[in-house]
């Protein structure tokens, strides 16, 4: 049976290192999930997500010449996601609930403007204090 690539399986996880989990594929060739394809969020390790002798279902996303087989996790869930009927959505039990209004772009711009004015004023007077005060000059 000839691995194309786009077609999901299911495997037993055989094997798990830093870098990802070897999965053997029904037709007894083995395949590798980098860690990078185990999920949607970030994967820190792989332990967390399998163990050995888990079977999952995967996707095939590479087949090179010599024969060692790209898997992911994710690209089948996320197909299996887009594939279900939308959920209903529970909507706030509150409907009173307002989201509190930020600031406006003009306050923003006026309380950078004050902090900015402030820090240059600090600024000015410890340069001003090492040349020896306000530009008077000594002769």
């Amino acid at each position: 049976m000839a691995i194309e690539i786009g077609s999901k399986m299911e495997g037993k996880v055989t094997g798990i290192t830093h870098f990802g989990a070897f999965v053997e594929l029904p037709s007894g060739e083995t395949g590798l999930v980098h860690i990078s394809e185990i999920a949607d969020s970030y994967v820190r390790d792989v332990n967390e997500f399998l163990k050995i002798n888990d079977v999952v279902s995967v996707k095939v996303i590479n087949v090179e010449k010599d024969g060692k087989i790209g898997l992911s996790l994710k690209k089948d869930q996320v197909k299996e996601k887009s594939e279900r009927p939308p959920a209903n959505r529970a909507k706030p039990a509150n409907k009173n609930l307002r989201r509190v209004p930020s600031e406006s772009f003009d306050d923003k711009l006026s309380k950078y403007l004050k902090d900015s004015e402030e820090r240059l004023s600090t600024l000015r007077k410890s340069t001003d204090s090492k040349r020896g005060g306000r530009g008077a000059r000594r002769g």
